[in-house]
């Protein structure tokens, strides 16, 4: 498949980077000079200087024969403008990052075929993770009737040194699968065999409601949030703000920029604002932090976003959140500080990558420390692991099934559970044989 990709920021440097391992044919249109270098200079992919948007530009990479065009640079007027230009020059799909509600109306006729708000979709993600206080990871599948839940296992928990098969035989009160483990950076498939281990960042699938069956799994202790101090300004701070407000929380947001205080406190009225230094524990000791505070660090700079939830978590806050888009960054905190992170980047990949994925994919999910993704895929009716159980299927070893919904039913199989055409397969895997999976399925 080839794919054009427009801007080189964070989320299309990572999504050219992820499909250019998939041996995806990449080409990234960057019109900063200095970012374009950055990028051809970390990636093994063509990249190419200049307006995304310009016909001349999309004509010299041969935009007529894309699959896909990607526009995700940080001016949704380019984004919309480079899509309108690359499907009139022939481009098969066009995908926009358009973060400005009032630009996502009135879309027709701009052949854009889909519009995606990582903001949006991360603000949602973070109002799930203060709700279910302690764990790190929060996604839905089919529409929230089965939930990936991620969390640390605790040092000294009880499932430390125990295998999941000997798990599986003595944890039976709700219905779970451990899909994958990462163990200081490394990814493992959650297999039987497999000990886990205190430290262990854990992602683990259950049915709606057990949530906080998997946390005590984990050793979590369950956090009662209150109200919610958001540290930053950004476009993903007030969304965030208003949709905690919805959800019955107190809301406080700080920020050091006068200006900016002064209209989020007209934007978003029912809210206290406080202009402030958000690294300064004075600003902080003046919010006054408690233990039924949940700190969210949502600024643009990673280092400020960690070092504000170090201080937030000294300075007596229940639990901290850190948006933080270097993946790298990520795998070297430690949950002790921070208990959950988000990234823009993420959300935007999430939302992209089911349009590059062949087959009957319905959803994609990616992880801030793991290359693991989990797919939502339909069965074909001509599939050859129909009428199979799941235990004879030729899966790789670095692929597990986690979840099905079939019909109005969702839950987690077991070895003996048996393929039906049509069925909702939840499954984890790694990028190197997501295409032998869609293939086992699809065919």
């Amino acid at each position: 498949m080839k794919i054009v990709i427009v801007g080189a920021g964070s989320i299309g440097s990572y999504l050219a980077g992820r499909l250019s391992a998939e041996n995806q044919d990449v080409v990234l249109i960057e019109n900063d000079p200095v970012r374009a270098a950055e990028a051809q200079s970390s990636l093994d992919i063509l990249v190419v200087t200049g307006n995304g948007a310009s016909p001349s530009v999309l004509e010299s990479v041969d935009v007529a024969d894309a699959d896909l065009l990607i526009a995700v640079s940080s001016n949704d007027g380019v984004n919309l403008l480079a899509c309108h230009t690359a499907a009139n020059l022939g481009a098969k799909r066009t995908v926009a990052r358009v973060e400005d509600p009032g630009l996502r109306e009135g879309l027709s006729g701009l052949n854009v075929d889909v519009v995606i708000d990582p903001g949006g979709t991360a603000a949602h993600e973070l109002v799930q993770l203060v709700q279910q206080g302690g764990v790190s990871d929060l996604v839905e599948f089919g529409g929230g009737a089965l939930v990936l839940v991620g969390g640390m296992v605790q040092q000294g928990s009880w499932i430390h040194g125990r295998s999941l098969s000997d798990l599986r035989s003595e944890v039976f009160q709700f219905e779970w699968v451990a899909a994958v483990i990462v163990r200081s950076g490394t990814t493992i498939i959650g297999h039987g065999d497999v000990e886990i281990q205190g430290g262990d960042h854990l992602l683990m699938m259950v049915t709606r409601g057990h949530v906080e069956e998997a946390s005590a799994f984990m050793g979590l202790t369950p956090r009662v949030i209150s109200r919610a101090v958001i540290l930053g300004s950004t476009h993903l701070a007030e969304l965030t703000a208003q949709e905690l407000l919805d959800s019955g929380l107190d809301v406080v947001v700080v920020d050091p920029d006068a200006d900016r205080c002064r209209s989020l406190a007209e934007s978003i009225g029912q809210a206290l604002v406080i202009n402030g230094e958000l690294t300064d524990p004075a600003t902080l000791r003046e919010v006054g932090l408690n233990r039924r505070d949940a700190v969210l660090a949502l600024t643009g700079w990673d280092e400020i976003n960690i070092l504000a939830c170090l201080l937030s978590r000294a300075l007596g806050a229940a639990s901290t959140i850190a948006r933080i888009n270097n993946g790298q960054i990520r795998g070297l905190l430690s949950n002790e500080a921070i208990d959950a992170t988000v990234s823009s980047r993420l959300a935007a990949a999430n939302a992209i990558l089911r349009f590059v994925r062949r087959g009957r994919i319905h959803s994609v999910a990616t992880f801030a420390d793991t290359e693991a993704e989990a797919i939502e895929l339909e069965v074909s009716p001509t599939s050859k692991s129909i009428d199979q159980r799941i235990l004879d299927l030729p899966l790789p070893d670095e692929v597990v099934v986690g979840g099905i919904i079939r019909g109005e039913e969702a839950f987690v199989p077991q070895g003996m559970t048996i393929i039906e055409s049509g069925d909702v397969l939840i499954i984890f895997s790694l990028p190197s044989e997501i295409a032998a999976v869609e293939s086992l399925f699809s065919e």
